[in-house]
């Protein structure tokens, strides 16, 4: 058996307003307003998928507060893009970390260490003072 993808469009109007337990008139009243967008079939019939049925159970979770559509509008498009910003903000931190790391790995190569270090220091002055210890 193949695993459905959310966004994969498998009901129809009337078995997904069943499944939401509201009127398929309701459902094209939502996606008159921009609240939902099923898919279409090349003959125009609507296909709507668990995707459009979380945003729609969203929808009823925030109509059932008392805000009216124009707000679940607005709500819903806001939050999308909150969940947008936290993802480019995760892809941001983990590229700046992936930067941090790789200057790191290049600074333990271009070090020398410290004895190695002092002992050419030394032998510099030892050169400029004509070899004299």
């Amino acid at each position: 058996m193949t695993e459905r993808r959310p966004h994969h469009a498998v009901y129809v109007i009337s078995v997904f307003a069943e499944l939401a337990g509201v009127h398929p008139q309701t459902l094209r009243n939502y996606e008159r307003t921009g609240l939902l967008n099923p898919q279409r079939t090349s003959g125009g019939s609507r296909r709507f998928s668990d995707a459009d049925l979380a945003a729609l159970r969203r929808i009823q979770d925030l109509t059932n507060e008392g805000v009216n559509l124009e707000g679940v509008k607005r709500i819903m498009k806001l939050e999308g893009e909150l969940t947008d910003a936290r993802h480019a903000l995760t892809a941001s931190r983990d590229e700046a970390r992936s930067n941090v790391a790789a200057t790191h790995r290049q600074y333990r190569r271009d070090l020398v260490p410290v004895q190695n270090t002092i002992e050419l220091f030394i032998d510099a002055q030892r050169r400029r003072r004509g070899g004299a210890s």
